[in-house]
């Protein structure tokens, strides 16, 4: 599997990004981006394609794979891109905080402690769906792991479209999310506009 070594906080700062949107509580040091002259118009696109990239951990052929489902789907193409990859395992695993980050989400459903509807997953990239109901597999919820978790995500804000239960370790999607339900920095109408040259 291809595996991205760059360090995040490095990453973040190259594409100005602020790591609270992958879980982390560090602060950046906020640096301007040395462009010398003003970036091109595919620099940009380019950019933001990068940011969605990095934010939901996806490589570049499952995306250009989520970028051709989207296109075909009805609706604004760039719409429904963010609400896929909103709606990924890892993801939704993340925004019921039971995972510190996305990648941390990733590991706990690759190590099958996860439930979807009462079906062990252990597939990152599954989607789910309106009413699923997911939780973490009632043997794994009295680790240690899952306290520290618990201890270290209880502030972070639950997004209206997930019914979650902290304390039982479980969740139900009540419906998939709106753009405008989507808090992640990407202008994905200039995604749009990269691939649809």
């Amino acid at each position: 599997m291809a595996v991205n070594r760059i360090p995040v906080l490095k990453r973040c700062r190259a594409l100005g990004l602020e790591p609270m949107y992958l879980g982390i509580n560090k602060k950046s040091r906020r640096t301007k981006l040395h462009m010398g002259k003003k970036p091109s118009e595919y620099a940009l696109q380019l950019r933001e394609k990068q940011k969605a990239k990095f934010i939901y951990g996806v490589l570049e052929k499952p995306f250009r794979n989520y970028y051709n489902k989207a296109d075909r789907m009805k609706g604004m193409t760039g719409e429904n891109l963010m609400t896929m990859l909103e709606s990924r395992l890892d993801n939704v695993i993340f925004r019921m905080t039971f995972a510190r980050t996305r990648k941390e989400a990733r590991q706990i459903v690759g190590h099958k402690h996860v439930l979807v509807n009462g079906k062990v997953v252990n597939i990152p990239s599954y989607l789910v769906k309106a009413g699923d109901v997911i939780e973490i597999k009632e043997k794994c919820k009295g680790m240690q792991r899952y306290k520290d978790i618990q201890e270290v995500t209880k502030a972070r804000l639950i997004p209206d479209w997930l019914d979650v239960d902290q304390d039982a370790l479980k969740g139900t999607i009540k419906e998939l999310p709106t753009r405008a339900q989507i808090d992640v920095p990407v202008d994905e109408m200039l995604i749009v506009e990269l691939y649809s040259k």
